[in-house]
């Protein structure tokens, strides 16, 4: 099949927008008491953020030097295809095609809805009718120009960023000292490294811009740049934001609290603090739902380019008119709408945890394995402090995979087993291309 040629339509602003819009979501209002319990005091608490953050970047800069050299839509899919073979990249686009990304759309979807609650009261079947007209609306958009995408993408992550801002600047200013040897007593701690998993979480989802390096304006230069400014962002961010809320609350508040930053809001703004941080995670919330529908239909576009699932043809074809993944697209929102409607999305993302960090750390090493191949091209961006660099993002994913198999064993050995029953359809196409 003829390779699509797409338009290079997204620009530096936008797609450092989609990295930053797609870490940060609702993590950072919601994680900071859960971080601190397990930290044990607001200074480990921060420490652990930062070693979490300082774990991505490094993970990130990896990606990055791979993402230079492989500058092509598709992303983590591509990477491993190129570098481990046709099987293991298949694998990796079945997972995220079929279940992964539709499930995360998914869930972005119902968690605006839920938000939408707290301002219209909502009941169950209210709350999934409004979470498919926003993901009708994001695709529709999407659908007519990845420009608008991008666009949206923008305005969602400078919107998102305003509540977080305020809370910053005036938690920094404020008059109140917070005790940053002060012991958290609201839980049992479970320790610095389950600390750092909870950071690992809050940072996921950069990755989701490698998958549009094809529509991006000169990616082998532009790419290692976005991934790693958007990374630093987000750990600066991540790093006030707590210093903030310590500043502002008591340790045992923040502790004790699922919403630690709707409180530093009522605490700094008065009741209606807790109104504008709502807001502010429906922002975050819609900006990451645009990212995750955007980024996911390149992985289905690009398998289907390659024969890689029924009915590529159609899949993997751009719209005649407007030049975006329009099939593609619909058939991520068919899927995410079927999960909505069936509430599976949340038991999905769980059970496929485990395996989407075995490829994803396998993508990490994977630059021991480009350098191999290929040597280091003049001119090309190069991972700082190799081999050092890598090790650490591969420490963090390995740290991920040896605590999830302790915690959720058998949600790992399912979602191993999901993975493998993609292996008779890659079969099965594979013997289709031979006959042809």
């Amino acid at each position: 099949m003829k390779r699509n040629t797409v338009r290079k339509s997204l620009t530096f602003i936008e797609a450092l927008a989609i990295v930053v819009g797609m870490i940060i979501g609702s993590g950072i209002f919601l994680k900071p008491g859960i971080v601190l319990n397990n930290a044990g005091s607001p200074l480990m608490s921060l420490a652990a953020w930062i070693v979490g953050g300082i774990i991505t970047l490094a993970s990130a800069l990896s990606v990055a030097e791979i993402a230079a050299a492989i500058p092509k839509s598709g992303g983590l899919y591509i990477y491993l295809e190129e570098l481990y073979g046709e099987t293991i990249g298949f694998l990796l686009g079945w997972v995220q095609a079929i279940i992964s990304y539709p499930a995360s759309v998914a869930a972005q979807a119902i968690a605006f809805a839920t938000y939408a609650s707290v301002f219209i009261p909502l009941d169950g079947t209210e709350q999934k009718l409004l979470a498919l007209g926003v993901l009708s609306f994001i695709l529709i958009m999407n659908v007519l120009s990845t420009r608008y995408g991008g666009v949206i993408q923008t305005i969602a992550t400078v919107g998102k960023l305003i509540p977080i801002v305020a809370i910053i600047a005036l938690g920094l200013i404020s008059k109140t000292t917070g005790d940053f040897s002060a012991m958290a007593t609201a839980g049992r701690s479970l320790g610095f490294g389950a600390a750092i998993l909870g950071t690992l979480w809050a940072y996921d989802g950069w990755i989701g811009v490698t998958n549009m390096a094809g529509e991006l304006k000169n990616p082998a230069k532009n790419l290692p740049k976005v991934i790693a400014i958007g990374v630093v962002f987000v750990i600066a961010v991540y790093a006030t934001f707590n210093i903030a809320i310590f500043k502002v609350l008591p340790v045992e508040v923040i502790a004790s609290s699922n919403t630690p930053g709707a409180d530093a809001a009522v605490a700094l703004l008065g009741k209606g603090g807790a109104t504008f941080i709502t807001a502010g995670i429906m922002v975050s919330v819609f900006g990451a739902l645009n990212g995750y529908l955007m980024t996911a239909a390149r992985v289905p576009m690009v398998m289907g380019e390659k024969n890689r699932l029924p009915y590529g043809k159609v899949i993997g074809k751009l719209h005649s008119k407007y030049q975006t993944p329009a099939n593609a697209l619909i058939l991520q929102s068919v899927l995410a709408v079927i999960y909505i409607l069936s509430g599976s999305f949340n038991t999905l993302t769980d059970l496929l945890i485990f395996v989407l960090w075995i490829f994803f750390t396998m993508g990490v090493f994977g630059v021991f394995i480009l350098r191999k191949k290929q040597g280091t091209k003049p001119g090309l961006y190069k991972v700082p402090l190799y081999p050092i660099t890598p090790l650490v993002g591969i420490i963090g994913g390995g740290y991920i995979l040896v605590s999830t198999v302790i915690s959720a064993p058998v949600n790992s050995l399912i979602g191993i087993a999901i993975t493998l029953a993609g292996l008779p359809l890659f079969y099965y196409l594979k013997s289709k291309d031979k006959v042809k």
